[in-house]
């Protein structure tokens, strides 16, 4: 069986050259899901981009990062079975609360809770501005994702300081595998 084909779902405002999302695809070939409007996010636009790319290449491993794995826990409950193989969840953003994410992540609310039907690693951080540990927790819990801590890592991009992030790439080969 071919290996599942990886693609990365960016959040809001989309993984800039730094960012490990944007390493790895250039590191490894990934391919990135664009969407039209990465400062204006609207769940039904994002889904239904998600769904056209996973539809021409089924089965697929997602790589979400913050209002990603939002637009990844929507999506499971549209997808086929068989068509994700598994998902790295990391930094949810917590479209719910107010205090932690801007209102233009308001549309991805609210915040599915249901088993993903695939394998799943969340990886959370202590001290992320978008999402408490035990909110991300919850959600780990409700996706049925196996739950990293990611000890004071802040949101796990950039300002994180991860560089290509081969931690974040060993949970995700273990995933494909």
């Amino acid at each position: 069986m071919p290996r599942p084909r990886v693609l990365v779902l960016p959040g809001l405002g989309g993984s800039g050259p730094t960012h490990w999302q944007t390493l790895w695809e250039v590191q490894h070939g990934y391919t990135r899901v664009h969407q039209d409007d990465w400062e204006q996010p609207e769940l039904n636009a994002w889904l239904t981009r998600l769904q056209a790319v996973v539809a021409e290449q089924t089965p697929v491993i997602l790589v979400a990062h913050s209002l990603g794995t939002m637009l990844a826990a929507h999506f499971a409950a549209h997808a086929q079975p068989g068509q994700i193989a598994g998902a790295l969840l990391v930094a949810p953003a917590d479209v719910e609360d107010c205090q932690c994410t801007p209102q233009q992540t308001r549309s991805f609310a609210p915040v599915p809770l249901t088993r993903l039907g695939f394998p799943a690693t969340l990886v959370a951080s202590r001290n992320d501005p978008y999402a408490a540990f035990e909110r991300a927790a919850q959600f780990a819990s409700a996706w049925g994702a196996q739950l990293q801590d990611a000890g004071e890592t802040g949101h796990i991009n950039v300002e994180s300081n991860l560089g290509s992030w081969p931690a974040g790439h060993r949970l995700l080969e273990a995933l494909c595998r």
